[in-house]
């Protein structure tokens, strides 16, 4: 009697996602939660004032980093607990204040757009302050970026002469400090985790917040019986825990496992959701103002693409 030999299959466990799939994953992910904040800023301030909205943004998203993330806090030595405080005023604190600002005045969709440029402004910080050097083809696209950008302001204050788009300018000193933040991140705090970052982030905020709060008048009447309150609210609390929370955690992930340049590249896609919901609020956005946008995107690509390998 022969025994028959059956060659049994090894079951093998899936293979982890590689940091390549992973980065564009948070990457898409990251585009889609970003490019709704811009709407959700819009909504709140129906109800709230920008340093209101502002300030409630930062206590609510602290109080949710401290509840989920307290723990990630152990081990950061005092030298990044320093680049961990520098990173959330200048990446988060002064930014929530300026978008707010300048979506008081114009309209959400440009916004998203104008975010579009923190692509340009990392190169730019990364040279100036971190020795990082770029290529000509990065400066020109910087250079075309900018004229984009430029472009779209000029366009967007013709096209809606009762918005005062002087206040674009405060997106764009926001893209500044999102690209000085990717810079630190990348080169100062690569042995933090993402969670201690964005943890630690939100606890060095919470006391210029708790400053400012009593200050505000977000605890007066007049606002508290206003009419879009509640729902106002309900966008901010969306806002903080998901466009705030979970979106920097997942950012300061894609910074530690791609580069400052590449995790910014968010920037593509966020006008595309950002541009679309300000469409459905009946925002104007007209094809002068796509080409534009189109610019600056063409300016974003030359920054980012890979230089050719040359062969021996």
């Amino acid at each position: 009697m022969h025994l028959l030999s059956k060659k049994v299959p090894i079951l093998r466990k899936p293979s982890p996602m590689s940091d390549v799939h992973r980065k564009w994953y948070y990457l898409l992910v990251l585009s889609l939660i970003w490019g709704t904040s811009y709407i959700l800023i819009k909504k709140g301030l129906q109800g709230f004032n920008p340093i209101q909205l502002g300030v409630m943004r930062i206590l609510i998203t602290s109080l949710f980093m401290a509840i989920i993330g307290f723990r990630s806090l152990r081990g950061i030595s005092s030298k990044q607990w320093k680049w961990i405080a520098i990173s959330g005023m200048i990446g988060s604190f002064i930014p929530v204040f300026l978008f707010a600002y300048a979506q008081s005045e114009i309209d959400s969709s440009i916004a998203s757009v104008l975010n579009s440029t923190v692509p340009l402004f990392t190169i730019i910080v990364g040279f100036l302050w971190f020795s990082i050097y770029f290529s000509l083809r990065q400066f020109l696209g910087v250079i075309i970026g900018l004229l984009g950008a430029i472009f779209l302001i000029i366009l967007g204050a013709s096209i809606n002469p009762e918005q005062n788009y002087t206040y674009a300018g405060l997106v764009i000193l926001a893209t500044i400090g999102y690209a000085f933040n990717a810079n630190i991140i990348k080169s100062k705090l690569q042995d933090v985790s993402p969670l201690g970052i964005a943890t630690g982030n939100f606890m060095v905020m919470i006391l210029p917040a708790l400053i400012i709060f009593p200050f505000s008048g977000v605890t007066q009447k007049v606002v508290i019986q206003g009419p879009y309150f509640m729902s106002s609210l309900a966008y901010i609390i969306v806002l903080a825990i998901i466009g705030t929370c979970i979106a920097k955690v997942m950012f300061n992930k894609l910074i530690q496992i791609s580069t400052p340049v590449f995790s910014v590249s968010v920037t593509y896609l966020i006008p595309i959701v950002g541009v679309g919901w300000g469409l459905l609020d009946g925002e104007l956005f007209k094809p002068q103002q796509l080409f534009a946008a189109m610019i600056i995107l063409f300016g974003v690509y030359l920054v980012n693409k890979k230089a050719p390998t040359r062969n021996v």
